[in-house]
């Protein structure tokens, strides 16, 4: 039982940095994306090759995966230039397609669909974090830095320049702020973190593959965001708990066919979200109504 608490806290600590990091650009710069998964992919193999090849300490891993999810975002900050509302959605959906067919074809690297096995246990200062409280230990303290910064950047003059274009592009070139650089710079900065919480998943499971990184994987990070209340710090928190702890709960209700508990979980997660934008859109810990 208590294996089985490790392994729902880790891979929750691990869902709620992805929230918090899209709910960066969805809640403060007003970007809709469904390529998070991409990145979150990215950040894994991205882990994992460099784990094998390189080395597995922590203090090599993480900036090189926060470097080449980085740029690699540069591909979704690119159409947030010159789209946006839905047809950023499309493009970003795209993306998500494009990245998922490069995780499946790229053998070389990814293994393919076979996936990526025998990923060495992360390291730190020469010790290899195996044991699972340690691994949790790990995790939580990346979510409470993921969240610091965000928070930071938030409450900073870059973040008030991130919810001026949300609110209005018009206004906020109309008073000089460079709208290229901070739509660019928020996606950098999202898309960077969010590699962190891929380079935890591949080094915790020890094998990865693409069906983890899927359009489902994006769909249910933005749930988290909306569910949980965008724009708000603890939202995408309270979000990834909610739809964390749901599939448990499902497993123990012997009356449900379980067969068919990812079909009614979905059911659920949707059914959630139209309540939601109809009684409260601002989510769970956001406003019970939008500003006229």
């Amino acid at each position: 039982m208590l294996a089985y608490i490790l392994n729902l806290v880790i891979l929750l600590c691990i869902n709620a940095t992805l929230a918090i990091t899209l709910n960066f650009i969805m809640g403060y710069a007003g970007i809709f994306s469904l390529a998070h998964g991409v990145f979150f992919g990215a950040g894994a193999y991205t882990a994992a090759y460099f784990a094998m090849h390189v080395s597995a300490s922590l203090f090599f891993v993480i900036p090189t995966v926060m470097i080449i999810t980085g740029a690699l975002s540069l591909a979704l900050a690119l159409p947030a230039l010159r789209v946006r509302g839905e047809y950023f959605v499309a493009a970003s959906l795209g993306l998500q397609v494009i990245g998922v067919t490069i995780f499946s074809e790229w053998k070389s690297v990814t293994g393919g669909i076979g996936g990526v096995i025998g990923i060495p246990p992360a390291t730190v200062l020469g010790h290899a974090i195996s044991d699972p409280v340690q691994f949790l230990a790990l995790t939580v303290l990346c979510l409470l830095v993921v969240t610091l910064i965000t928070w930071g950047l938030v409450r900073s003059s870059f973040g008030r320049s991130l919810q001026a274009i949300r609110d209005s592009e018009s206004a906020a070139q109309a008073y000089g702020k460079n709208i290229a650089l901070i739509k660019t710079l928020s996606v950098v900065v999202s898309c960077s973190l969010s590699g962190i919480a891929g380079a935890l998943y591949a080094f915790y499971l020890g094998f990865i593959n693409v069906e983890s990184f899927m359009l489902d994987t994006s769909v249910l990070i933005l749930a988290m965001v909306i569910i949980g209340g965008t724009g708000t710090v603890f939202g995408p928190l309270v979000g990834a708990i909610l739809l964390m702890l749901l599939p448990s709960l499902f497993s123990y209700m012997s009356f449900l066919p379980q067969t068919e508990i990812g079909a009614i979980q979905q059911m659920v997660y949707g059914a959630a979200m139209v309540l939601l934008m109809l009684f409260r859109p601002g989510g769970i810990v956001g406003k019970s109504s939008r500003r006229k």
